[in-house]
């Protein structure tokens, strides 16, 4: 069973989502807030697997919420779904700690499919996003020469290193294999060994990683679909 917290002002909101959550065999929705302070609160109470968080909200808004609640360390991950398709709040979201971000316009299998991929330990972003997403942080991140490298990455075996650079370039398992000539079982188990060498949650936050430390830019071959393990 996915417990799901459900985050957003409008009370009609709410009520839907708890409909279309509630009527889905495996899922639950535990409970509902209707600002960040609320939020946090109640993912602390709750500890539910999957918190569906909106963006703007009166008082503490949900990025603030959504740090506040991956900072705690609690097994609750946060799945933004706001109907504002910008890139400061796909960027704020991320780096605040969510793993994953969804536009309201999605269709209810892309909704359920995404918190249940949360809910395992994967992340999404909505496919609309994904390139410009990756194109953003490329103009957003300096390049690191001269720098010392990070420690974490001296960790990484040279397979390793290649499988994060390809994660940072938006890459699916299916076109990481297809390109080293791998399964995509044996894919799934390196991206599982970067992501514990490197510290990182999820294959998002590895893409941030990445691009903090120089190793990817956009690249033509990148996935225009949602980024997902």
């Amino acid at each position: 069973m996915t417990t799901v917290l459900v985050v957003d002002d409008q009370p009609l909101q709410r009520y839907g989502f708890r409909m279309l959550l509630d009527s889905v065999p495996g899922t639950e929705v535990v409970g509902e807030a209707a600002h960040g302070a609320e939020a946090v609160r109640r993912a602390a109470e709750l500890r539910p697997d999957v918190v569906l968080m909106d963006v703007r909200m009166p008082g503490m808004d949900g990025i603030e919420a959504t740090r506040r609640i991956t900072a705690a360390g609690d097994r609750s991950r946060v799945l933004v779904l706001t109907t504002f398709d910008l890139d400061e709040y796909v960027h704020a979201a991320l780096r605040a700690g969510a793993s994953g971000f969804l536009l309201k316009d999605a269709r209810p299998e892309e909704l359920l499919a995404g918190i249940r991929a949360v809910a395992v330990g994967d992340a999404v972003i909505a496919p609309a996003l994904t390139r410009r997403l990756l194109h953003e942080f490329a103009q957003l991140v300096p390049r690191t020469g001269g720098l010392p490298e990070d420690p974490r990455l001296s960790s990484l075996t040279d397979r390793e290193r290649e499988i994060l650079v390809a994660i940072g370039r938006g890459w699916t398992n299916r076109e990481i294999a297809s390109h080293f000539v791998l399964s995509e079982s044996t894919v799934k188990t390196h991206v599982g060994r970067v992501l514990a060498k490197i510290g990182a949650r999820d294959r998002v936050q590895a893409v941030i990683f990445a691009y903090d430390h120089g190793l990817a830019r956009p690249h033509a071959g990148s996935s225009d679909g949602e980024v997902a393990m």
